[in-house]
């Protein structure tokens, strides 16, 4: 049914939550899994506070050593299941764009992904990249609550 089940993950207890059901869901169907997690590209002129007092080299080494933690754990229970898994770092300022391009750049045919289940005005105005990805995303996906 599914092959390549995508897997993105902010490191939040939710998200966590739903990797672990997400390599559950792809050892029970035998799919593999891509693993990603989507941070910023360094900006010289910024409102973030770790790009203001670092140098882009430094923001570069301390993004991919918080991306590693994120991923981390999705690359152990995938090792631990005995279900392949690619993880990986996209740079993006727009979390559901980087999620919906590499579904497709990695020939996905699933999304697995957390709902923060933020409602009513704060669900509007913060925005939720899991809904983006509902309205955009051409596979199918599985939210996970």
């Amino acid at each position: 049914m599914f092959k390549r089940i995508l897997l993105p993950t902010d490191g939040s207890e939710l998200s966590s939550r739903a990797v672990l059901a997400g390599v559950s869901f792809a050892k029970e169907v035998g799919a593999e899994l891509v693993g990603m997690t989507a941070l910023p590209d360094f900006k010289a002129f910024t409102a973030d506070a770790e790009m203001l007092e670092s140098t882009e080299d430094e923001y570069l080494a301390v993004s991919e050593a918080r991306a590693n933690k994120r991923l981390a754990p999705l690359v152990d229970a995938a090792r631990a299941a005995g279900v392949a898994c690619t993880a990986m770092l996209v740079r993006s300022d727009d979390p559901h764009e980087a999620i919906l391009r590499t579904a497709r750049d990695r020939g996905c045919d699933l999304i697995i992904m957390a709902s923060h289940g933020r409602h009513g005005l704060s669900g509007v105005l913060l925005g939720s990249e899991t809904q983006k990805v509902l309205v955009h995303s051409s596979i199918p996906v599985l939210v996970y609550r």
